[in-house]
């Protein structure tokens, strides 16, 4: 890892090329390891994740970005390494949920973290029922972050937790690790489209988060309060939530 390619935009973050060309030799290792942290730790909601996840697969198939070298990444790691790691991720969250309650959540607003976050993914679990949102949530930037622990605060079953973790981290990781392998296969010159490519995804993830931002203020504006029907629901283990 060479410490002289660390970017010195924290802007730089955002894009997954500037995590990939940072670990270098190790970038499957890292690409997993990010997984890990983006769904089993509060801090992880400020990590890239289905940017990445795509760019890992094109970087797959091709190793060239921009004239850029990359090292070549390995599939059939990715392709076992992703959901292991974003399960596990998940499984911890839901532990720690469990474990601290609204402790988890009882801190101040910081650049890393914020409460209407929290709201919003307690929206989402109240929204879907628990078994889709835990699927749902994970093709959806920071909800997917803390809708685990949030599962575990609220008592969701772990046995019926892990079933639909399965479910959501296999087909979040693996479609998007092959959808991006097939097209760096596939697609002529594919660097040229990996930025614009990663911008689409970044505006399809953001999509459903800005609905519900414009929703809630319209909301309001009516006089309403998208969580004033959820006080009085009972939580999953028989306590109000709110």
């Amino acid at each position: 890892m060479d410490l002289a390619l660390i970017p010195m935009d924290i802007t730089e973050w955002l894009h997954p090329t500037a995590w990939l060309q940072l670990f270098g030799t190790f970038a499957t290792i890292g690409v997993i390891a990010i997984i890990f942290a983006e769904t089993g730790l509060l801090f992880g909601c400020i990590l890239p994740g289905d940017s990445l996840l795509f760019t890992a697969g094109i970087l797959t198939a091709v190793s060239t970005v921009n004239g850029q070298e990359f090292q070549p990444l390995s599939l059939p790691a990715l392709l076992v390494g992703g959901p292991l790691a974003a399960v596990a991720g998940a499984q911890l969250g839901h532990w720690l949920g469990a474990r601290y309650g609204r402790k988890l959540f009882d801190r101040p607003d910081s650049r890393i973290f914020k409460q209407e976050w929290v709201e919003k993914a307690e929206y989402y679990f109240n929204k879907f029922g628990p078994a889709k949102a835990v699927v749902l949530a994970r093709f959806i930037p920071i909800v997917r972050t803390f809708i685990n622990p949030l599962a575990g605060m609220l008592g969701m079953d772990s046995r019926r937790f892990f079933l639909w973790n399965v479910i959501g981290g296999v087909v979040w990781t693996d479609v998007l690790f092959l959808m991006g392998h097939f097209l760096g296969a596939s697609v002529p010159d594919i660097d040229k489209y990996i930025l614009p490519g990663v911008a689409v995804i970044l505006v399809l993830s953001v999509i459903p988060i800005i609905r519900e931002v414009m929703k809630g203020r319209k909301d309001k504006g009516n006089g309403a309060n998208i969580n004033d029907s959820e006080e009085s629901r009972a939580s999953l283990s028989g306590e109000t939530y709110r």
